[in-house]
């Protein structure tokens, strides 16, 4: 989920715009709370974008006290119900006490076998496949002279523990994936909605797994071929 809308939810309110974020932690903890309910094994939310850095600066600092807030305040909460918490992204532009706070809360919840919360922050699409090449490359220098597959480069991905998503989901109105899992989102099914991040509720989500259902996922073959193997 790319969950936008944050700051046009609270300009329309005449409020500012960190009263949207600060709501739209609140729809965050609905969403985890439905979908861990709803028995979905993964789900990975864009917080913070590595272009997000270009924002004023008093909001990029107060988006960067509220994602310590929150670290502080839901670990807990996250490890008493089984949830696994990851993190994916650069560290090196956040602040120590940060990177400390993601790694302490990525090993207290590692064997919990729930849902998998992958939380995207300070992330971009080019990045994880540009890293990944770099890993896959420094682990085996003998690709540098050959052919780099599909298969080799994947386990060196930020998402590599986790499947291919089924859903994508971005509130707000815009109609693009903004540099979020592109090599991911390969044949995932893409669902855009109006609704602005703090308003999506469960009634929202409901709506866009029904939409889900009603998809052929094809994967490049005919409606014909999936009827024959569903035979």
């Amino acid at each position: 989920m790319i969950m936008d809308g944050n700051g046009r939810w609270a300009k329309k309110r005449f409020l500012p715009r960190v009263a949207g974020h600060k709501q739209g932690v609140e729809t965050l903890r609905e969403m985890v709370k439905a979908c861990d309910e709803l028995g979905v094994e993964f789900l990975t939310l864009f917080a913070f974008s590595s272009e997000n850095w270009r924002r004023p600066q008093e909001e990029v600092s107060f988006l960067m006290g509220l994602f310590l807030t929150v670290l502080e305040r839901e670990v807990n909460k996250l490890d008493k119900k089984g949830i696994r918490l990851k993190l994916i992204g650069r560290r090196d532009r956040f602040a120590p006490e940060i990177v400390r706070m993601i790694e302490a809360a990525e090993a207290r919840t590692a064997a919990n076998t729930g849902l998998t919360l992958t939380i995207a922050a300070d992330y971009g699409g080019r990045w994880d496949v540009l890293q990944a090449t770099q890993a896959l490359l420094r682990a085996r220098p003998d690709f540098a002279t050959g052919t780099v597959d599909e298969d080799a480069l994947t386990p060196y991905l930020a998402m590599s523990y986790a499947p291919e998503p089924d859903l994508f989901v971005r509130t707000g109105g815009e109609a693009r994936i903004s540099n979020f899992l592109l090599w991911q989102l390969a044949y995932t099914e893409l669902y855009f909605t109006d609704v602005f991040w703090p308003d999506f509720d469960r009634a929202q989500l409901q709506i866009a797994i029904d939409s889900y259902r009603q998809r052929e996922r094809r994967f490049g073959r005919t409606s014909e071929q999936l009827k024959e193997s569903a035979c």
